[in-house]
């Protein structure tokens, strides 16, 4: 079979190319390498099942020339971040939105037999119901997470409309080895991290109680698959998360070091965490990896993060500037 893996140079992206390609699939990846590095693939670039092919989601004329011949689309090219998606929300609505519906057409012109899309559990912004389920309704936050919302709208319209067979899986605060690191104060993984390197005390916002539903990535990437091959999926929305919230304090905790407070940010929920009994019943799937082998998991592959940004109190505050004067109005 052979597959297209687009954002396939990015976090989730990269594992999930290794995994495929050990299933024996043929594995195309598209990524216009705006976040994603190349060297995620340094461990596939020589197979000769691997292709890369670096193409703007945003052009539809080399997406559907990179599309010609492939059977399965796992979707996961995408801008994310929350400041910048505030700070430049048409450049998100390019990518997530107008991208998406060129993977979709690029996807219904050559008659793919799937198309899984990774979708975000940011749509649910602060839930009214723990664990939150599929059934709970959207309240988007901010930019990002409202691009990605309409992303899965768009792929479930294609899927009713075009007979596409689909599925979207929303993912719960994924980490693991490679997660992602930028220009913004981002995914908590990879600020701690690039402080735990630096010798520097961990930036905790808030007092620490909040709870996230931490996601290893290897269970993430057989949750996409099982997806892939599952006909019970099609036309469906999925959580995929641990089903287990873990604090804050207990993160910083077992990475051991010290922490400084931060400032809480609004429009940020206390508490996320999935209710995946709906992917239980439907595919028979489960997470394997305990928290605490995936924080140890991370910290054995502490060096990838050697060159990330060192956060402090004070560049985070300059950072944020614009997620609290947008978003402080609403949550004032």
């Amino acid at each position: 079979m052979k597959t297209i893996v687009t954002g396939g140079a990015g976090f989730i992206g990269s594992h999930l190319v290794e995994k495929l390609l050990d299933f024996g699939y043929e594995v195309r990846v598209v990524d216009n390498l705006s976040t994603g590095q190349f060297s995620n693939l340094s461990a596939v670039s020589g197979n000769s099942n691997f292709e890369f092919h670096q193409v703007d989601l945003v052009d539809f004329e080399s997406v559907q020339a990179a599309f010609k011949g492939v059977d399965i689309v796992f979707h996961l090219g995408a801008l994310a971040d929350i400041v910048p998606s505030i700070q430049h929300p048409l450049a998100y609505f390019h990518a997530n939105v107008h991208g998406t519906s060129n993977v979709l057409e690029a996807a219904r012109a050559v008659n793919v037999s799937r198309l899984i899309y990774a979708a975000s559990s940011s749509c649910y912004g602060i839930p009214d119901v723990y664990p939150t389920s599929e059934a709970e309704p959207v309240r988007a936050q901010y930019p990002y997470a409202l691009t990605k919302y309409l992303g899965e709208e768009l792929v479930l319209h294609w899927g009713k409309v075009y007979g596409l067979s689909v599925a979207s899986l929303r993912l719960f605060n994924v980490y693991g080895p490679r997660a992602r690191t930028s220009g913004t104060y981002g995914a908590v993984f990879g600020v701690f991290l690039a402080q735990k390197l630096a010798g520097k005390p961990f930036t905790v916002i808030g007092d620490g109680t909040q709870v996230r539903d931490f996601t290893y990535v290897s269970d993430v990437v057989n949750a996409l698959i099982s997806a892939a091959r599952s006909e019970e999926a099609v036309g469906g929305v999925l959580n995929v998360g641990s089903g287990i919230p873990h604090s804050i304090n207990q993160l910083v905790t077992l990475l051991d070091g010290e922490v400084t407070y931060i400032p809480r940010r609004p429009g940020e929920p206390d508490c996320t965490w999935a209710n995946i009994e709906k992917i239980r019943n439907t595919l028979g799937w489960k997470p394997q990896v305990s928290f605490e082998q995936g924080v140890a998991q991370m910290l054995a592959n502490i060096e990838y993060w050697r060159e990330a940004p060192v956060w402090d109190p004070e560049s985070i505050r300059a950072a944020s500037v614009d997620w609290f004067k947008y978003l402080g109005k609403k949550h004032g």
